[in-house]
């Protein structure tokens, strides 16, 4: 058993069970719905359908980083129990987040001088950071020390690959990122969007697709491209998806059919719900160990 502890944002959209099987402790970033806040709490104050659904139906959102006296007090907890910390955050490519948490965790070490928190950036968001918590389970339980497990975390976390389509372009627009207009030509085109994380931790737009069907062969196709020993992976995959099982079930089984050696099935967990209010529904994410990500 290790004598520290491994955390993250609960943004690596992994579900509860999950976290608590690989005990991986997490805090929980914030969103508003029609003006009232909820806690980003993997779905348990208000289910992924529900949420979708009323985002479908027009709902308000916006979301909230941890604050540094959240992160003061949850890293403040572990410390009192004589542990360190190494603790992921959500990509600082789309978040703040992680300069809270390491203002944070200097106030906790002059509080507690003898404990070590390391805080990581995982240059990564959904279950593609959850993918990286996961692996970094097994590597603490193979006995890296935090120390070593956090200096791991860094050199192999741009290996992650993270692609991302979507089918519903509303959100895009209700962001900002594409105009009514181009939404409109785009749905009577049958455009979606093809994007993918950047070395720095940004998502990045990279094909306009036509149809469905196309973007999820694409998607696929990207994974061939792109995963460690090509057809040979023999890592995990896992799939998010925001309100669209069906699709994300017809990457899964193009992902398990070209890729024999797989470790285990394809695991599919929905979009969290701070993810997701940026996303909306309508939204499949692939992600794999690959070559390292360079722009």
């Amino acid at each position: 058993m290790s004598d520290y502890v491994l955390s993250c944002c609960s943004t690596a959209d992994l579900s509860r069970e999950h976290f608590e099987r690989r005990d991986i402790h997490y805090i929980c970033f914030h969103y508003r719905l029609d003006g009232q806040e909820y806690p980003d709490d993997l779905g348990q104050s208000m289910g992924f359908d529900e949420f979708y659904a009323r985002m479908a139906q027009g709902a308000d959102t916006s979301t909230s980083q941890v604050n540094i006296t959240e992160y003061v007090d949850y890293f403040s907890a572990f410390a009192a129990q004589g542990k360190d910390v190494v603790h992921v955050s959500l990509s600082s490519g789309i978040s703040g987040t992680v300069n809270s948490a390491r203002n944070a965790a200097l106030i906790v070490k002059e509080r507690y001088p003898e404990r070590e928190i390391y805080v990581v950036d995982s240059l990564g968001a959904s279950s593609g950071f959850g993918l990286l918590m996961d692996t970094a389970a097994d590597k603490r339980d193979e006995g890296l020390s935090a120390a070593e497990l956090a200096r791991w975390i860094e050199e192999n976390r741009l290996k992650l690959h993270h692609w991302f389509f979507s089918t519903d372009l509303s959100s895009y627009v209700k962001g900002g990122r594409i105009s009514k207009t181009a939404a409109v030509f785009g749905g009577l085109l049958e455009i979606c969007p093809l994007l993918n994380m950047d070395n720095l931790g940004r998502l990045i737009p990279r094909y306009k697709i036509r149809t469905k069907k196309r973007v999820i062969q694409t998607i696929v196709k990207k994974m061939e491209e792109c995963a460690r020993d090509g057809l040979d992976y023999d890592g995990k995959c896992y799939i998010s998806q925001s309100a669209c099982y069906d699709d994300a079930r017809q990457v899964a089984d193009l992902v398990e059919a070209r890729f024999p050696k797989l470790n285990g099935k394809v695991e599919i967990n929905p979009i969290g719900t701070t993810i997701g209010a940026h996303t909306g529904p309508g939204t499949v994410a692939l992600f794999f160990w690959g070559s390292e990500r360079i722009d």
